[in-house]
């Protein structure tokens, strides 16, 4: 060009971050001025969003007021207040916004962002009562953001006032509030509320989807997730790597197919490098039994972070493959980040899976001064089992001593099962007590101290736990799945009509006829009287 204004230089600084290319728009805004030309607000509006560390930011803040854009330039402020925010600079932002000879509400908002993301929720809720009584009318992004605070401090009954205040101002049409607002009800463990408030909305994106998802999920409402992923789909609302996060963490042994699917779609979509879908695709396969999957995909992750690192460390330990996860743990000790207490977890897991007791107490032993992770209730737990299972009982009742807080019920549990058969009576009482008050809606501690009494003919001891039971639990029926194809048979233990009907039980009738004949034993199961049903 023969000629190069403002506007000239601000489209190409523009065009390089559009690109990625932050740095090389740092050097064209350089070259800008070594050419004479006045840079605008707006070229440092542009700048401001390429600093990536606190040398640059004030570089540029430096640059705005040796070209004459003071405290007084709205646009400029704010996009101060933002980059400030971003890089951290907190008490910068803040020093900013209070020297603005002018502010207005995206000067508010971007105040109250900075609090939100350095995890001052409580301080950004103090800036929103300030904003309005300064007689600032909030808009979308206000209550976006008071939301978020008010989700991370689980505060329903703040939340449903700023509810009460986007049915006011009519911003429940908006999909990121909505979003916002169902992500505040499902965290608050209203479900219902944020399934209510999804069906009132008149059309689907991607935030609104991902975020119902997301709730489904996370109450374990595993099917209602899927089927609404399906559903956002033929709408063309197109998943982004959270969707695919949410939806594989619903996958389950019932549904390896269907993992398959979304595992192609995530390839499809361009999203198989994103660290958070690669550790759900990860966690998926190891969940479902297949580790070598979950391994080759761990292998093929660039940058793999310490979330990818564990869930495949705990993966691993679950399906009881000890000595990759011990192999794995010191390939991340050689060359990945520094392991945290989900680490230890897993491969404490592996050791007691192994039976490898040195191993697991030399890597308990020095949780705090090699790795600098206090041993939780969970150690403690995984540490108790592990001495247990090698018959170590006196070892396991020195460590649950030796904690430095009361065992949780995981660490009472590994105790009572592995004591309750032989120990002193009152021990066992005692310990049962003790679960009961932590959990009380586990039937473990009554089912097996029911055992304990029964195998000392204490039959009155055996009434008072069966009337407990019958007054304190709620009747949990049990059941078992059985998946064919893309449709799942639950079968509950109360229930005498199945699908199927008669046909289903004249199989089983044939397959024990069967054993029969190979010399298997078996337990003869009565279905004479049963009345069929063939629907």
């Amino acid at each position: 060009m023969p000629e190069k204004d403002v506007v000239s230089w601000n489209s190409m600084i523009s065009g390089c971050g559009l690109l990625g290319f932050w740095d090389y728009g740092l050097e064209v805004f350089k070259e800008m001025q070594n050419f004479g030309v006045r840079p605008s607000n707006f070229t440092f509006s542009i700048l401001t969003t390429f600093v990536s560390c606190a040398s640059q930011g004030k570089e540029i803040h430096g640059n705005m007021i040796r070209n004459g854009f003071g405290l007084s330039d709205l646009v400029t402020c704010n996009s101060l207040i933002d980059m400030y925010g971003k890089l951290g600079l907190v008490q910068y932002a803040f020093s900013v916004f209070s020297s603005m000879e002018e502010v207005d509400v995206v000067s508010w908002n971007s105040l109250i962002l900075v609090c939100c993301k350095s995890g001052s929720q409580d301080l950004a809720l103090r800036h929103f009562d300030q904003m309005r009584l300064a007689g600032y009318s909030p808009d979308e992004f206000t209550v976006t953001n008071v939301i978020v605070a008010y989700t991370h401090l689980r505060n329903l009954y703040k939340g449903k006032q700023i509810f009460a205040l986007c049915v006011k101002f009519g911003f429940i049409s908006n999909s990121i509030v909505s979003s916002a607002l169902i992500d505040l009800f499902s965290k608050c463990n209203i479900l219902e509320v944020s399934v209510q408030l999804f069906e009132e909305m008149e059309h689907w994106d991607s935030v609104l989807c991902n975020s119902m998802i997301s709730s489904y999920a996370r109450h374990g409402s595993h099917d209602d997730a899927l089927l609404l992923f399906v559903l956002a789909m033929r709408k063309d609302c197109r998943p982004t790597e959270f969707t695919l996060s949410s939806v594989l963490s619903c996958i389950s042994v019932l549904s390896v197919e269907q993992g398959h699917h979304v595992h192609s779609l995530v390839i499809k979509s361009g999203f198989e490098s994103e660290s958070i879908v690669a550790s759900s695709l990860v966690n998926m396969y190891a969940k479902i039994g297949l580790s070598d999957s979950a391994m080759q995909i761990f292998s093929e992750i660039h940058v793999k972070d310490l979330i990818s690192w564990n869930t495949l460390i705990m993966g691993l330990a679950h399906n009881g493959r000890v000595v990759e996860t011990l192999k794995l743990f010191k390939e991340l000790l050689k060359e990945g980040p520094a392991p945290d207490r989900i680490t230890l977890t897993g491969v404490l897991l592996a050791c007691r899976c192994g039976a490898f007791v040195d191993v697991g107490m030399s890597i308990f032993s020095s949780m705090e001064e090699q790795f600098g992770v206090t041993p939780c209730g969970e150690h403690y737990a995984s540490v108790v089992d592990l001495l247990l299972h090698t018959g170590k009982l006196k070892e396991a009742f020195d460590t649950l001593e030796a904690m430095p807080f009361e065992p949780s019920f995981l660490a009472w549990e590994s105790l009572f099962l592995a004591t309750a058969t032989f120990a002193d009576l009152n021990f066992t009482e005692r310990v049962a007590s003790k679960m009961i008050e932590l959990k009380p809606q586990s039937s473990l501690p009554y089912l097996v101290l029911n055992r304990a009494y029964e195998m000392r003919g204490r039959w009155e001891g055996m009434i008072r736990v069966k009337k407990a039971m019958k007054h304190r639990l709620k009747k949990i029926v049990e059941c078992s799945w059985i998946g064919i194809k893309n449709h799942v048979f639950m079968f509950e233990a109360d229930q005498l009509q199945h699908e199927g009907g008669k046909d289903l039980y004249l199989i089983l009738e044939l397959l024990t006829w069967d054993l029969e004949e190979k010399g298997y034993s078996h337990v003869k199961h009565e279905i004479e009287g049963a009345e069929w049903s063939n629907s």
